[in-house]
């Protein structure tokens, strides 16, 4: 049972992105059942390597609750990142401190993991180069275009702050 949830989530979450991806054309028969085809196709190689514990807990209320309400967070850290970088691109007289610095994590989760790396690296200025674990914390080796700080609280705050919370409320119980 535990295999055909994962290829059932796999499958809805293929789905949904396919109809996602095709919105702005109409709704066909033959569409919804390429779509329907495809996702199959993606699920049955994928939801090994997809899920591993439970392939339906993004479709628990509060995980997808907590997904919805992070887009608008990541949105306005994602402007506020390109607004930053611009003007760093286009004045002259501001200096630039760029380095490697390391942060700490208290997210647990490959997923999690992933997407709060991604969220760094999607966001101007920064990019997340190795994930690593030391003595059972995770930590993430980051290129930071201004490095205002060495210190790991602080950087990590000033990196992550904004995302990991949210990161730890969509993905604090897998099961």
């Amino acid at each position: 049972m535990s295999r055909f949830k994962n290829f059932l989530g796999t499958f809805i979450l293929c789905y949904v992105c396919w109809m996602l991806f095709t919105i702005p054309s109409t709704f066909d028969n033959e569409e919804l059942l390429m779509g329907a085809l495809v996702s199959i196709i993606i699920a049955l190689f994928c939801t090994p390597f997809f899920s591993k514990v439970n392939g339906l807990w993004l479709f628990i209320p509060k995980h997808l609750i907590a997904l919805i309400e992070f887009i608008p967070v990541y949105t306005i850290e994602l402007f506020k990142a390109n607004w930053d970088v611009a003007k760093r691109a286009l004045s002259p007289k501001i200096k630039v401190n760029p380095g490697i610095v390391k942060i700490q994590t208290d997210i647990k989760s490959d997923y999690g993991l992933s997407l709060l790396s991604n969220c760094i690296t999607l966001t101007p200025g920064t990019i997340t180069m190795d994930i690593a674990e030391e003595e059972g914390r995770n930590y993430m080796y980051i290129h930071w275009i201004d490095v205002s700080t060495q210190d790991i609280n602080k950087a990590s705050d000033a990196i992550a702050g904004a995302f990991e919370p949210w990161v730890r409320r969509i993905f604090e119980d897998e099961r």
